[in-house]
């Protein structure tokens, strides 16, 4: 398949600039397996799921990693985004991207407030390998003085306190992701209490998003795109939640496109996994999934891997002809946007 049969036009006002209030306030599109859309508010989400199925989580924190500084010396300006850590959760070493007016080279010592760093290695295509002078605790604290959300391009501001709660998850737990799953940040107490009191169940994966989430799909088709390494880790439990579901009858619902490719990615042999490892799964049209039935999510970028996936669950046509009519509707797409409840097909 070609990149360009992912491709929709969508007006630019319709790019959500900034979460509604309260949290759960956002339309949720409905898309069955068979039969017509239903246009819902997110609200309604605990009366479309059943007793006995089960919501899977991504419990990733964003980290305040977008740093914007100088380089020692020169003093010219340079900003860069930690994106991979190369050991641990907070280690010194990390992958970033990066730009500045003249090249940054390899030995370049940089300032961003309190917290220095070493350009190690200059990688190409804008990524670069840094050592910090800190780590652990030491570089959190500096990461929360010194460090802005990165929010995502199409949102045309700077962070402000707001983003800060809201662009987490309230299950965000374990800090190391350059962007939200956005898809658990419509999710209140509230919510939970309801889908609690009806039977559903849920339990938490981990999958940091890495840096793939920024680059757009440059190949002309599928096949020669590569996605990039993201880390991952399945608990003993979410497996028992998992098999417990299955057990009882119940529908594995991932709660975004971070949740889903976890799942996916530690299926092996007919069954769940627990373990931490990469994945550079690429979900895309001719898939056979092996744990998620139905996926909550929000709506994705033209010609993106995200909006393959979905096609990928709920049918390229079926989910294209979805979104056209989100478009009409004029649903808010993308990190702030609406949500959608896909059945897969």
């Amino acid at each position: 398949m070609r990149v360009s049969d992912f491709d929709f036009q969508l007006p630019e006002p319709l790019i959500a600039q900034a979460p509604v209030s309260p949290r759960d306030a956002s339309r949720l599109l409905v898309l069955p397996a068979a039969g017509a859309v239903e246009h819902r508010a997110f609200t309604d989400l605990p009366d479309l799921l059943a007793e006995g199925d089960l919501l899977v989580f991504n419990d990733t924190r964003v980290l305040p990693a977008r740093l914007l500084g100088l380089k020692e010396g020169s003093g010219g300006k340079v900003e860069m985004l930690l994106v991979e850590p190369l050991g641990g959760e907070l280690p010194r070493r990390w992958r970033a991207i990066g730009k500045a007016g003249k090249a940054i080279r390899e030995g370049a010592r940089l300032r961003f407030g309190e917290l220095g760093a070493e350009v190690e290695r200059v990688e190409g295509e804008g990524f670069y390998t840094l050592a910090l002078d800190r780590e652990g605790p030491a570089l959190e604290a500096a990461l929360a003085a010194a460090g802005r959300l990165p929010l995502p391009p199409y949102i045309r501001r700077e962070p402000d306190a707001e983003d800060a709660e809201r662009y987490q998850t309230i299950f965000a737990r374990r800090p190391g992701s350059a962007a939200a799953p956005t898809a658990g940040l419509h999710f209140t107490p509230a919510i939970l209490a309801r889908l609690e009191a009806r039977g559903v169940a849920r339990t938490a994966v981990t999958l940091h998003v890495g840096p793939g989430t920024f680059l757009p799909v440059r190949a002309e088709t599928l096949e020669g795109h590569r996605m990039h390494e993201e880390r991952y880790e399945v608990s003993e439990a979410a497996v028992e939640a998992v098999e417990a579901c299955r057990a009882r009858g119940g529908r594995v619902v991932a709660v975004g496109t971070t949740a889903l490719r976890t799942l996916e990615s530690a299926f092996r042999a007919g069954g769940l996994r627990p373990g931490a490892g990469r994945t550079s799964l690429f979900v895309r049209p001719g898939y056979a999934f092996g744990v998620v039935d139905r996926l909550v999510t929000n709506f994705h970028l033209p010609r993106s891997t995200l909006l393959m996936l979905v096609c990928a669950l709920g049918g390229r046509e079926r989910v294209l002809a979805a979104y056209a009519e989100a478009v009409a509707c004029r649903y808010r797409f993308f990190s702030y946007g609406d949500a959608m409840l896909l059945t897969r097909g």
